[in-house]
């Protein structure tokens, strides 16, 4: 696996990527009604206000993920690539990438995030409600999430 920058050429595929597994996300969450594409939501989210980065298996786009100052904004893997690392790979690109320790907010109820970050160093800082990014029409709860491992950043592996 590799891990790079994004590429404007690599928009077809991080469409796709995210709205299967955006998918996934809202549906353990109990907010299946309320997805929007990427192609919806990405500009006005602030998809391109995050450095961005892929994760390229076998010649193939597998995940991306996205930070700004203080946030890592957004991370998604092909659901066909669950539990092969690109997720874990990807946070720890950013993660080294950044330079410092950073947020993040998971929605209650995917459990699978929630383990990933946790298992990253990452810990429950508070329980927030309110308007879903990307869908404010949806009411949703999230757990913000701070860096708190020992040591530094996760090294490169």
């Amino acid at each position: 696996m590799h891990i790079r920058q994004y590429h404007h050429t690599d928009w077809a595929r991080i469409c796709e990527i995210h709205d299967a597994a955006r998918k996934f996300e809202l549906d353990a969450s109990g907010l299946a009604d309320a997805f929007l594409t990427l192609e919806e939501t990405g500009e006005t989210e602030g998809l391109f206000d995050a450095t961005l980065f892929v994760a390229v298996e076998n010649g193939v786009v597998a995940g991306f993920a996205g930070y700004t100052d203080d946030e890592v904004t957004w991370l998604y893997v092909d659901p066909a690539r669950y539990r092969n690392g690109v997720g874990r790979a990807l946070l720890r690109a950013v993660l080294r990438a950044a330079g410092k320790p950073l947020a993040l907010d998971v929605l209650v109820g995917n459990g699978a995030a929630l383990a990933l970050y946790q298992s990253e160093g990452f810990r429950i800082v508070e329980t927030i409600s309110g308007k879903l990014a990307g869908n404010e029409r949806f009411a949703a709860t999230a757990h913000v999430l701070r860096f708190h491992a020992a040591g530094s950043i996760p090294a490169h592996q």
